[in-house]
């Protein structure tokens, strides 16, 4: 068995050793590439499947609407309803508004902002217990939302 290890060693030359060390002892530092890669991934098919909803890495949803920020507001309260979800508190915040729901186990938050008088950019978050946010909630409202306006 020694032998046999001993013949490999000697036909591998020195250059490929190296180069192989080298690639395993890069790959740990890699890891953080995949979550970034996957990200991405999944924005771009949300493109292509006719969603123009874009996210951050921390699960929040944005989409911008050509539309006025009172009927962006009036649809994402009418999309809320069809979807089951009880609007808490709305606020006005500095370019629009903030409107905070909830359902059995997810806190939502819905920012509203007026771009310009004609387009609005709506930004929301669906949290589920304190470290968890659900990607997949957020984006529904946004296209509920989508629908009610009749972009979607």
């Amino acid at each position: 068995m020694a032998w046999y290890l001993l013949s490999i060693r000697i036909m591998i030359s020195p250059k490929i050793r190296y180069l192989v060390l080298l690639s395993l002892g890069l790959f740990p530092l890699l890891n953080g590439c995949a979550a970034v890669g996957m990200t991405l991934f999944g924005v771009g098919a949300g493109v292509t499947t006719g969603t123009a909803v874009s996210y951050t890495l921390d699960g929040v949803a944005y989409r911008t609407f050509a539309v006025p920020l009172p009927q962006v507001e009036k649809a994402t309260r009418a999309a809320l309803d069809k979807m089951g979800i009880a609007v808490g508190a709305t606020a006005k915040i500095d370019q629009g508004k903030s409107i905070k729901a909830t359902t059995a186990d997810r806190e939502i938050e819905i920012e509203l902002e007026m771009v310009s008088s004609k387009t609005t950019r709506m930004r929301t978050v669906a949290k589920q217990g304190f470290f968890f946010k659900d990607r997949a909630t957020a984006t529904e409202i946004i296209i509920q939302t989508e629908k009610v306006l009749g972009i979607g």
